[in-house]
């Protein structure tokens, strides 16, 4: 299993982050353009536990894939988790944790995953995939730092 553990200030309150970041429909503005994200079904609203997302992604020279997930937890301003239900990953598991800390707010995730391929999907994370999680990531706190002026990401 791998594991991706990203931590960013947010130099904003509480409740402007958990607005933001507790919208299905904000996803597409947080995730690069080169993904080709589309909500397809289920991103309306506020998110809430039993929530189907379905998506579609080119995470892969643009060939267009399925992707639905299912938000199993929400603790209003405090986390949420959401799970792959179908997908590009053998099993994906990603925590939203959000915390109210002097000056704004530390967003934390947590991205536990399997590829499928066994040794094959071994080698497709060490050529690519670790590199494009981070990759997307690295373009989320870019994101961020636009929609909320002075945030930053900590390690």
């Amino acid at each position: 299993m791998y594991q991706l553990h990203t931590r960013l200030f947010v130099n904003a309150s509480l409740d402007e982050v958990w607005d933001c970041f507790s919208s299905p429909h904000n996803l597409q503005k947080i995730t690069p353009a080169s993904m080709g994200f589309v909500i397809k079904v289920g991103g309306g609203g506020k998110m809430y536990p039993g929530q189907i997302i379905a998506y579609t992604v080119k995470p892969i020279a643009g060939i267009p894939m399925n992707w639905v997930t299912e938000i199993t937890h929400v603790s209003d301003k405090k986390f949420f988790v959401d799970e792959q239900r179908f997908g590009p990953y053998k099993m994906w598991h990603h925590e939203h944790h959000f915390k109210q800390v002097e000056g704004g707010v530390e967003m934390e995730d947590i991205v536990s995953y399997l590829l499928p391929f066994g040794f094959l999907g071994k080698i497709a994370h060490w050529l690519f995939v670790k590199r494009q999680l981070q990759t997307i990531f690295d373009h989320r706190t870019q994101v961020v730092s636009h929609l909320f002026p002075r945030s930053e990401n900590k390690k």
